[in-house]
Order: C-alpha cells, then sequence, then structure tokens
C-alpha cells in the first residue's frame, strides 16, 4: 500500500455517511456538499468504491450510492485498498548494492537475502494491513453513533430530505 492519501480519508467519511443513512442513496454531489469537499474530486474516488465492491451506484433521480454490503463487512483494508490499490508501503532501491567500495560486484554478504531496512519494512507493512484489517466501518459507524446526538441524526435527514425533494422537484410535504 502507498501513502494514504486524502481521498481514502474522503472515501471513509463518505461511506460513514451511507452507513448511517438508512441505506438511502446519496448522490457524489450530495455526499461531497455535505462534507465540504469537491465534487469533481469525489467523482474520482466513488468509481474506485464501486470497482470494488464497496458501494452500488444506482441511477435516476432518486438514485446515488448506497453500501454494497454491511458496513460491519467492509474493512479500513478494503477500503484502502480500493483508493490507493494494492501498492507497498516501501519501494526498496537496493542501495547496499551501490557500495562506492564495491563497484558493479558488491560481495555476497552485502547483497544477498532481503535487505535488513526492507524486512523492517515490510514487517511493518503487514502489521498495519493486520491493523486495517481488523477496523470495519461498522466498527467507526457505531463509535459515531455513539457520540453524537440524536439531533444530529435528525438534522442528517431532513437535509437529505431537502437535497431529495430539489432533485425529485417535490416540495417534500406529503401527497394529498
Amino acid at each position: 500500500m502507498a501513502h494514504i492519501t486524502v481521498s481514502v480519508e474522503y472515501a471513509i467519511h463518505c461511506l460513514l455517511w451511507l452507513a448511517i443513512s438508512d441505506d438511502r442513496a446519496l448522490s457524489s454531489r450530495d455526499l461531497a456538499e455535505f462534507q465540504g469537499i469537491s465534487p469533481t474530486f469525489l467523482a474520482k474516488i466513488l468509481p474506485k468504491l464501486e470497482k470494488a465492491g464497496i458501494v452500488g451506484a444506482h441511477e435516476g433521480v432518486r438514485g446515488g450510492y448506497r453500501l454494497a454490503r454491511p458496513a460491519s463487512q467492509i474493512s479500513f483494508l478494503q477500503i484502502v485498498d480500493a483508493i490507493e490499490g494494492e501498492k507497498p508501503l516501501f519501494d526498496c532501491q537496493e542501495v547496499r548494492r551501490r557500495c562506492a567500495l564495491y563497484g558493479d560486484c558488491p560481495p555476497k554478504w552485502a547483497s544477498g537475502g532481503v535487505c535488513a531496512i526492507h524486512a523492517v519494512m515490510l514487517q511493518a507493512e503487514k502489521a498495519m494491513r493486520a491493523s486495517l484489517a481488523l477496523q470495519s466501518l461498522g466498527d467507526i459507524a457505531m463509535r459515531f453513533n455513539r457520540i453524537a446526538p440524536a439531533k444530529f441524526f435528525d438534522e442528517i435527514d431532513e437535509w437529505v430530505d431537502e437535497r431529495m425533494a430539489i432533485r425529485t422537484g417535490r416540495s417534500g410535504k406529503p401527497e394529498a
């Protein structure tokens, strides 16, 4: 995995809103606006999540994105890999083989096996990947649900309902 970029942070925040949205589809524009991020930038992130089977896109005026499976079955590692790809954390350049003392012929003791520095980095990457695999989106959603006041969730529902009314051309009032 490469350096974890802001794209992962945006993706996780979007997924968190989808996890607490009661299975309502949210448009990429609404997700971006709600979080104060660029809709154009987010439009590049969501297809990666869809391709990884984390979200599903639903077309139409009431469409948008929904989680493709329960939040408890989506690990942080899956999210990171969907956005960043499965690139190594450390790209060993085999500097040990370029010692000026040996030119193009480093001795076997200096160049054989896995570089000790690379071995440390591989161990760190393995631990990080294992830790990310243990944390699910559902875990974070539960923590969020415990700390956020109920009023906040009511405000989210109102905000989403307003956006949906605008998209569907409805006033949001119940039909008579």
